[in-house]
């Protein structure tokens, strides 16, 4: 079994988890079938290998659409606050040397990438918000457009007093309370 292969059993775990939260949040899916997303994972072990460390990282993967263009599911992170296995990181490396002192383990960016894995966009963000209320406590490291990344800001996104907002930070901060989430295509 190679480095980014789910065992069998790991396999049968988080498919069954999947199934599960597909079913309990048909909202976030009207129309679409858990067969034929259940027959693309299984087509393609490398995207169960990043469904399997959003889900590791708590993250509550699920499917949130369809592109018929490109016959792919999309994946968010779902879990109710900012998936707890990926909090406390600054932006992304730049960021990480950057800083003189207490730094954080990891980037958003660079555990993303290690994942598989995209961070989402704030278009993505206020799209995963319309299915549900999500970071009321925490907040979401969102990609950056380069212009801003330039001058060392980063952009994040909660969900406060009924409202989403988008603010921004210097990209080498971190929080407890603020880590990302990802979209996978699959």
């Amino acid at each position: 079994m190679g480095e980014k292969e789910l065992s069998v059993e790991q396999h049968e775990i988080l498919l069954n988890g999947l199934k599960a939260r597909f079913k309990k949040n048909m909202q976030r899916h009207e129309g679409l079938e858990w067969d034929k997303v259940q027959a693309k994972l299984e087509a393609q072990p490398d995207k169960l290998w990043s469904l399997n460390e959003m889900e590791r990282t708590e993250g509550d993967p699920d499917v949130v659409g369809y592109d018929e263009e490109n016959d792919e599911y999309i994946f968010y992170d779902c879990s109710k606050e900012s998936p707890k296995g990926r909090r406390s990181v600054c932006y992304d490396r730049k960021a990480l040397e950057a800083r003189k002192k207490h730094k954080p383990e990891n980037t958003a960016i660079d555990m993303a990438t290690e994942m598989g894995i995209t961070l989402l966009t704030e278009a993505q963000y206020r799209a995963l918000q319309e299915l549900g209320e999500f970071d009321l406590k925490t907040s979401t490291w969102v990609l950056t457009p380069s212009d801003i990344r330039e001058r060392g800001g980063a952009l994040f996104c909660d969900r406060r007093f009924g409202h989403v907002f988008l603010y921004h930070n210097g990209a080498d901060s971190y929080y407890g309370s603020r880590g990302f989430r990802g979209e996978l295509r699959v």
